[in-house]
């Protein structure tokens, strides 16, 4: 690196795959901007990507004009601790453990002449604000939902509009700016019926917590949510700044932030004629039953398209099972199928053989299908993931319904797994879905461009960050 240190940005994830993945695309892109990005969680996720991605503590990995390392940190468990089951347990070690964690962390770099300059966190670690103004650090927010989600939140919190309540459990809400979201399409921790509520608790801390960052940044762009961002906008200081998996400064670089070593599967794509393969993917959390796994299964036999189907393993800490496949599945679909465990999704994607992705409609793999071109069948469990499908089929105009959601607490059949495998690929209606996907492909790339909207925001970030940077030095934090 060069002698005079450049502007130093410290990024604290929260340890899963899914939110540990933008906020590091986040961090590639201001290191393409020129700044010197720390990443940083749980020392057990570090574990995991160390050997998943052949990654190195402390070395700083050329990005861009800039730099990127990592750093990893313990939450105070042991591995196999019994307790990392309580996921709200879990909660509060992490916030006990980090804050510790991140004052050492900070307070090294500032003897070593790399003082942090600004602290950036994602959603379910509110507790990363605190440490900001503690120390008197800019803080940043990267909201890793839809701005549609985040205006559900916010709604909520403020108790601005009604919503599902145990009196009024089938209400629909109307947000501005937003179509009419059914009960079972507003982001289902917010519901009394979600077995996960505590979840909706912890994001609602979130929004206790937004007085403090001086910008919330998102992993959405203008085009793709312009009236929801413009009336949002007007509340807080909102920045979209996606899609960030998409980075022009530095598009080749290697730095990845998997859990999972990913399968080699291109070499089987490469094999298959164009938009003849459906990919098949439930994301890094999301579990299918074994019996819907079945039905899916037959679906696809049934169907006779070519597909690449992701079954991950269990989580560590779960106390799911492996999922088995039909007797004699894969000696039927032969070289027609591919079952592997974990992909690389974007290479996927982006691939010219894949025809659509059969997704659970986390906002990470809805952003890398929009702004890819791929349409979708959409298959959400919980969370935001029924709101994304809401939008995926009716207002982006890329997707099928294939689910409704764990509220809907059905099992969705062979046939009509089959019909809409075929509606989404080679039917008249694949072809509007396609053309709608191709609309987005454009409106994205053309966002992160030198000079788009995206590329914008993300300037303005950066430029602000070193506008706020003077104050922040290492005299002003030895005292902690």
């Amino acid at each position: 690196m060069d002698s005079v240190a450049p502007t130093h940005v410290l990024l604290v994830s929260f340890p899963a795959q899914g939110h540990i993945n933008p906020l590091l695309r986040l961090g590639k892109r201001l290191a393409a901007k020129g700044l010197l990005v720390t990443f940083s969680t749980t020392e057990s996720i570090g574990k995991e990507m160390r050997k998943a991605n052949n990654t190195t503590d402390d070395q700083a990995i050329p990005v861009g004009e800039g730099f990127l390392r990592f750093e990893f940190f313990q939450d105070g468990w042991e591995m196999d601790d019994p307790r990392r089951k309580d996921l709200e347990g879990y909660l509060r070690q992490l916030e006990l453990a980090g804050k510790d964690a991140l004052h050492q962390i900070i307070k090294k770099h500032a003897h070593k002449d790399h003082p942090v300059s600004c602290l950036i966190n994602n959603a379910f670690i509110p507790w990363v604000c605190d440490v900001a103004i503690e120390l008197g650090i800019p803080n940043a927010v990267l909201w890793v939902q839809s701005c549609a989600a985040f205006s559900a939140y916010y709604h909520y919190h403020h108790n601005l509009v009604p919503f599902p309540s145990e009196s009024q459990p089938m209400i629909d809400v109307q947000l501005p700016s937003l179509p009419l979201l059914r009960y079972d399409e507003v982001p289902d921790f917010l519901h009394p019926s979600s077995p996960f509520q505590f979840l909706g608790r912890i994001a609602i801390d979130q929004f206790k917590n937004f007085s403090k960052p001086f910008c919330i940044l998102m992993d959405t762009f203008q085009e793709l949510e312009h009236e929801i961002i413009d009336y949002m906008s007007k509340l807080c200081v909102i920045k979209p700044v996606g899609p960030l998996f998409i980075n022009p400064k530095a598009p080749n670089t290697s730095v990845r932030g998997d859990i999972l070593k990913a399968d080699d599967c291109i070499e089987w794509l490469n094999s298959k004629p164009p938009a003849s393969v459906a990919y098949i993917s439930f994301g890094s959390l999301a579990y299918v039953e074994q019996e819907q796994v079945d039905e899916i299964a037959y679906g696809l036999l049934n169907s006779g398209i070519s597909f690449l189907w992701v079954m991950k393993p269990p989580g560590k800490h779960t106390d799911f099972k492996f999922h088995v496949l039909p007797d004699g599945f894969l000696e039927k679909v032969g070289n027609r199928g591919k079952v592997i465990q974990w992909s690389p999704q974007e290479e996927v994607l982006a691939h010219p053989s894949v025809a659509c992705f059969v997704t659970h409609c986390g906002w990470n793999s809805s952003m890398e299908a929009v702004t890819l071109g791929v349409p979708v069948l959409t298959f959400p469990q919980w969370g935001d993931q029924v709101t994304n499908a809401k939008f995926l089929v009716d207002v982006f105009g890329v997707g099928v319904r294939l689910s409704r959601g764990q509220a809907e607490n059905r099992l969705i059949l062979r046939d009509e797994v089959e019909k809409c495998l075929l509606e989404a690929t080679v039917s008249p209606k694949a072809v509007e879905l396609k053309h709608h996907a191709l609309k987005w492909k454009t409106a994205a790339g053309e966002a992160v461009a030198e000079g788009g909207s995206s590329d914008q925001n993300i300037q303005f970030f950066v430029d602000e960050i070193k506008r706020r940077c003077v104050a922040v030095t290492s005299t002003s934090i030895t005292s902690f």
